[in-house]
């Protein structure tokens, strides 16, 4: 099997050998070269040729963000940025995802063997899926995606939020749910940013880590006509606004009689993700039934997938992102084998079906 050619730029050597060990774990991928700076990069681009590119974002004399921007014009290719978890980190990697790159991975601390173990797991998996991405900068989802995840215990929604065969309230307002992994920052901008200001209220799951959520949902406020925040504990779920679970958190909806609110709650990774799609749509199940919409985008895996036949089967209206809009069409290709999806819409008609709304 023909192994997939990786560059890793970073100036750091301590980083790019820690980062090339990783990667080595898998059979699939061969590190071609290492790159301290974006100049050394390209010359490395043009004698390797490698299918993916791995990257920092600071770096000496071209920072990531201004040679990923290039690179976009110059040689459109796959890019997996390596962020660093601050603040600035996240909006630096918010920014990147709008200029190009494919998705990113959180850099560990250097003496923290164990999270560079799950490091490696991480970046294998969206190493592989960027491998497939086409010019037009659609993916197709691997079937040969092998790493380390498949190891580590699966849970299902049932570890945070029971299933219960019966609605638990019935709401007046209508409540969109929206869940979204790989490729979903731009095709949640995408959406949010086409809708009027009195839209029915949203939650969101956007697959992110802590301040990253914070992060994209004050950088879409400033984008979009409605109000748009990261969730938290009681915060309402009302027209003309749109909440964003925060990073290792679950988010669920509840209804106290009033309105729609959310729970932002602790509780094992469901599909190895926290927040999970899964958990946010059977929640929506549940207190909202056929008074909402469940919206599958873009993303590796099957969280959500699940959630939206639950949703489905409460009668709400539910839709999966099309093939050919995705990044990645492997959970909305999950929903729709499981006949969760009454509707497979591209962005554009997603966004005027919410516009159409109530």
């Amino acid at each position: 099997m023909k192994k997939i050619k990786v560059l890793v730029v970073d100036d750091s050597a301590v980083t790019r050998k820690l980062i090339t060990e990783a990667l080595q774990k898998s059979k699939q991928i061969e590190v071609v070269a290492t790159a301290i700076d974006p100049f050394i990069a390209v010359d490395k681009i043009k004698r390797f040729n490698p299918d993916v590119l791995t990257l920092d974002i600071q770096m000496p004399r071209m920072d990531g963000l201004t040679f990923l921007s290039k690179l976009m014009i110059a040689h459109p290719m796959p890019v997996v940025m390596v962020s660093a978890f601050t603040e600035a980190g996240a909006r630096e990697t918010i920014r990147a995802l709008e200029l190009g790159a494919v998705d990113f991975v959180l850099k560990p601390k250097l003496d923290d063997a164990d999270a560079w173990d799950e490091f490696a797991n991480e970046i294998i998996e969206k190493i592989i899926a960027a491998s497939a991405l086409e010019i037009n900068r659609k993916l197709r989802t691997p079937n040969n995606v092998q790493g380390g995840r498949e190891a580590f215990q699966k849970f299902d929604a049932d570890a945070v939020l029971p299933k219960k065969n019966v609605l638990l309230h019935k709401g007046s307002e209508l409540v969109i749910a929206i869940g979204a992994s790989t490729g979903g920052t731009e095709a949640i901008t995408e959406i949010l940013t086409n809708l009027p200001e009195d839209v029915p209220g949203i939650a969101i799951v956007q697959h992110m880590p802590e301040k990253f959520t914070k992060a994209f949902a004050e950088r879409l406020n400033g984008l979009a006509k409605i109000f748009i925040k990261e969730a938290e504990h009681g915060d309402k779920v009302v027209r003309g606004m749109a909440l964003i679970a925060p990073g290792n958190r679950h988010m669920i909806l509840r209804f106290d009689g009033e309105g729609y609110f959310v729970e932002i709650i602790d509780g094992p990774p469901v599909n190895r993700h926290r927040p999970s799609v899964d958990v946010l749509f059977r929640s929506v199940a549940l207190n909202a039934g056929k008074k909402a919409v469940g919206i599958l985008l873009t993303g590796m895996g099957c969280d959500g997938a699940q959630g939206l036949l639950e949703m489905k089967e409460a009668g709400a209206h539910t839709i999966a992102q099309d093939e050919r809009s995705s990044v990645v069409f492997g959970m909305p290709r999950e929903a729709i084998k499981l006949n969760a999806a009454k509707e497979v819409k591209n962005l554009q008609q997603i966004a005027a079906y919410i516009c159409s709304l109530k």
